[in-house]
């Protein structure tokens, strides 16, 4: 790739460590979508032995481009996100996929959709860490940030995302006794 496009790919990435989640870290600020882009790729390294039969290599590259184009929109919480707003991103990601050069437009064109799809290991391990790593930042965060509605979803949010595979499942069991914990521990309350 040319010094200038490669310039002009680092300066839209650039804008998801300015783009702010909806989610909290653990000590107390907004987390960006790069933040969150780098621990989901984080997770799909660490696992890769859990799944030998997955390209965890395309894994990796998934869940380094699934925000991108957040870049153009902003991130929209996934409870309030529509399907306009899905769309609208798609296209913006779309128009600057087809201005990247080749290689690397082809590669994202097919990773987007296989992701899309959601028909292969590799898409469907992606998926369901970008759920888990949401849910994991929230039981990181103090539950002051919680939205009303995110005490219920954060018990269940992203099951359905890990029903493939019998690891994901036993790691979203884990995960969401974390979640039962925090809430019993600030509130006194039993789940």
């Amino acid at each position: 790739m040319n010094i200038t496009d490669f310039l002009s790919v680092l300066h839209i990435a650039e804008k998801l460590k300015n783009t702010i989640r909806h989610s909290y870290t653990s000590n107390g600020r907004h987390e960006s979508v790069a933040e969150h882009t780098f621990r989901t790729t984080l997770m799909a390294y660490f696992i890769k032995d859990e799944f030998p039969e997955a390209d965890i290599d395309k894994v990796i590259k998934m869940c380094l481009i699934h925000d991108i184009g957040e870049a153009f929109t902003g991130d929209i919480p996934a409870f309030e996100k529509t399907l306009a707003d899905e769309n609208i991103e798609k296209r913006l990601l779309m128009d600057w996929v087809n201005h990247i050069p080749t290689p690397f437009n082809t590669e994202m064109f097919y990773l987007y959709r296989e992701m899309e799809e959601q028909q292969t290991i590799e898409a469907k391990l992606y998926k369901a860490l970008d759920g888990l790593e949401a849910v994991i930042q929230h039981n990181e965060a103090d539950l002051s940030t919680w939205s009303e509605n995110e005490y219920e979803l954060n018990l269940t949010y992203a099951e359905d995302k890990c029903e493939f595979s019998p690891y994901l499942r036993r790691l979203r069991a884990v995960i969401k006794e974390e979640t039962k914990k925090k809430i019993i521990d600030r509130k006194g309350e039993t789940l």
